[in-house]
């Protein structure tokens, strides 16, 4: 991979405003949903980060607002030295192309009155491609490339006509036509057959190897990201709670809510027995967050000095961080927070 980063996102924020019902409109204190708080990342040419957290974690916000989907709040995001809010009509037009997404549900994001074909020769003619011949030949080549084959039996096919995992390709497909610089991949498979997972994993780590494209890749479950990923982040509410190889981060977790993700990670040996943590299931309050580390109300290893946290990312082992202000050999638990299940 090239040592110079293809995308650099600093303190990103996306903050929403929340509506006040009719009790608070007295109330002229403004309050917010921080969904992205401060974060900071870089990611190479010719990686796969992995960002992962549950539900509410900010994670889809943060692709969403990488491929102009939301607007931020504040903070920079610069894409192979341009930043992606060039407001020219080079800069817009540079930036759809060399961006794209694919999404988690499969059965929406296709148009189902348009033909496969239709669907994936799109966005070439959006950036002036006329030849209809030439258009032809790169959609016979896209569905190639995503190994639906043979071409012909699906270029004229409708949505409604394909799989799951057909639909699937077919959005890969219509992403890759442009020969864009950077993916961001939402939940590809989550909701797909488990026969077919790994098939559009395979996919995706292909087009990093044959076309060198970058991705972020956004999912919920650890097990894809090891299989797929070269780093991790991990959000929770918001900020970043650990950065690091994925690997090292899933071997040996530093922070107590990557802990509690990989514990909860199913394990297919029936002879080894897993330590499940388990925790309050509630988030808080996005509105009114707590003081210091947002993990305070769930943490198992919570101490009072937790509530200094800034969220600052320390480097605790070579090339892997964790905002937690303990080192992970220094965690002790507290009994009243931890239930241990095997």
């Amino acid at each position: 991979m090239d040592e110079k980063p293809l995308i650099i996102i600093e303190n990103l924020k996306k903050y929403y405003p929340v509506r006040k019902g009719i009790r608070e409109l007295f109330n002229t204190k403004k309050e917010f949903v921080k969904a992205v708080d401060d974060i900071s990342l870089t990611i190479s040419r010719g990686e796969i980060l992995g960002l992962a957290g549950e539900s509410g974690s900010g994670k889809t916000t943060t692709g969403e607002i990488i491929v102009r989907l939301q607007e931020k709040t504040s903070g920079e995001i610069v894409l192979d030295g341009h930043p992606i809010d060039d407001s020219s009509r080079e800069g817009r037009k540079r930036f759809r192309r060399e961006v794209q997404m694919i999404f988690q549900d499969p059965y929406e994001t296709l148009n189902p009155r348009s033909t496969v074909f239709e669907t994936i020769a799109e966005p070439l003619k959006i950036h002036g491609w006329k030849d209809k011949e030439k258009i032809y030949r790169r959609v016979w080549e896209a569905l190639e490339i995503e190994e639906l084959k043979p071409p012909e039996q699906y270029l004229f096919s409708y949505p409604h006509e394909l799989s799951g995992g057909q639909r699937q390709r077919v959005a890969i497909a219509r992403g890759i036509v442009l020969e864009p610089k950077f993916l961001v991949a939402d939940e590809p498979v989550s909701m797909l057959d488990v026969s077919i997972r790994a098939d559009i994993l395979n996919l995706l780590k292909g087009l990093r190897r044959d076309m060198g494209l970058t991705m972020l890749y956004v999912s919920h479950d650890l097990s894809t990201i090891k299989y797929i990923c070269d780093r991790i982040a991990v959000m929770y509410l918001g900020k970043i709670v650990e950065l690091g190889p994925v690997n090292k981060v899933l071997s040996k977790p530093m922070h107590p809510y990557t802990k509690v993700l990989f514990s909860a990670v199913p394990v297919a040996d029936p002879d080894h027995v897993k330590e499940r943590i388990v925790i309050d299931d509630e988030v808080p309050d996005q509105i009114n967050l707590p003081v210091g580390c947002r993990f305070i109300p769930r943490c198992p290893y919570v101490k009072d000095q937790c509530s200094s946290c800034t969220h600052e990312l320390f480097e605790y082992a070579p090339g892997q961080f964790s905002a937690c202000i303990y080192r992970e050999e220094n965690l002790t638990v507290n009994d009243d927070r931890i239930i241990d299940e095997p």
